[in-house]
């Protein structure tokens, strides 16, 4: 297992980084602690979950991700050996009603009782990194298009969200913070009031990023190196499409798409079409497709740590091994080329 350093930190975190919302859902916590012991055992010392998780989420199942992965840090006394990861839920009134009345704004009260929660289900005293799920104000995110601009009237100002992770950090309570699903100017905004009233740096960005979602390169890439932001790249399978295992229109079972087939983010007929080229071409190469797919997200300059999710010790062992595949500057090249005739199918 490689490692890279979290930008501004002292944190050497591995290149692969267990992403754990299925823990609760999909997976039984017998089989959480099973992946976590595997993932520990071959150099992942990086794990990364949030408030709402299990995913789908459910009021039944929030927080039951968090709270595997306390029970198992306890039992297994390596909480020195693991980088702890979480996120607080934005606003989702419509989705998230359980979640702090769904009235969860990134104000100080509710990240206070956020984080505080957190540390409890993970039975630790300091989360590592601390992310912001979700913008509060309205912007593009989850796959949206068409950029429309609406007042913010009412949002918490950005400068208040920055102070209230200063606080916490002051008391000992997170290490360091991130955004995710952020654009590039949210990025440069929370920069830019940290710079200003000398408050914590966000040090990564958790954003989708795969062979089927490159839109992280337009604007984002370039931030991360001038910035010095890393991408914590979630998705990198397409909800496992790149595996191939859903062409021509099997539904495995037990799959996550057979399971919740309205996560179609990764599953429309272009993305079908991209998924195919790159399936043949892992093939041509004697690859398995969805270590190719892996590979290519962890090989750019711009990740920090590639975030894998699995729902069976088969398809973890399979995509850790991903990590020691190194891809050629030709089948780089031969990537790129079917980049070109599908760019981003799946934003």
């Amino acid at each position: 297992m490689q490692y890279r350093q979290l930008p501004g930190t002292d944190l050497d975190v591995s290149v692969l980084c267990l992403g754990t919302m299925t823990y609760g859902e999909q997976n039984t916590e017998q089989e959480a602690f099973e992946q976590l012991d595997m993932a520990l055992d071959c150099g992942v010392n990086f794990i990364d979950t949030a408030e709402m998780y299990s995913i789908p989420p459910r009021a039944e199942t929030m927080g039951s991700t968090e709270t595997m992965i306390g029970r198992w840090l306890q039992q297994r006394g390596c909480r020195d050996r693991v980088i702890v990861a979480s996120k607080v839920a934005g606003p989702g009134r419509d989705w998230l009603p359980y979640i702090r009345g769904g009235n969860n704004h990134l104000d100080r009260s509710n990240i206070q009782a956020a984080v505080d929660a957190s540390l409890r289900r993970l039975q630790t005293d300091v989360i590592d990194l601390y992310q912001l799920h979700w913008p509060e104000r309205r912007t593009n995110l989850f796959g949206a298009l068409g950029y429309v601009h609406e007042d913010d009237a009412g949002a918490t100002p950005m400068l208040e969200t920055l102070q209230t992770l200063g606080e916490l950090v002051g008391a000992g309570k997170i290490r360091h913070v991130g955004v995710s699903n952020e654009t590039p100017w949210g990025v440069m905004q929370f920069l830019r009031l940290a710079e200003i009233h000398g408050l914590p740096r966000m040090v990564s960005i958790q954003n989708p990023y795969s062979l089927l979602n490159r839109t992280f390169e337009v604007g984002l890439a370039e931030v991360s190196h001038r910035e010095d932001v890393g991408l914590l790249a979630y998705s990198p399978l397409g909800f496992g499409v790149l595996s191939g295992k859903y062409l021509d229109g099997r539904l495995p079972d037990s799959a996550r798409l057979t399971r919740y087939p309205h996560y179609d983010r990764y599953s429309n007929e272009q993305a079908q079409l991209a998924t195919r080229d790159y399936v043949a071409l892992a093939q041509k190469h004697g690859l398995d497709p969805a270590q190719m797919a892996l590979a290519y997200v962890t090989g750019r300059t711009f990740v920090s740590s590639n975030i894998i999710g699995a729902t069976s010790l088969e398809q973890l062992s399979s995509n850790l091994e991903s990590a020691e595949i190194r891809l050629g500057d030709d089948l780089v090249s031969e990537i790129e080329a079917i980049h070109q005739r599908h760019p981003n199918p799946s934003p």
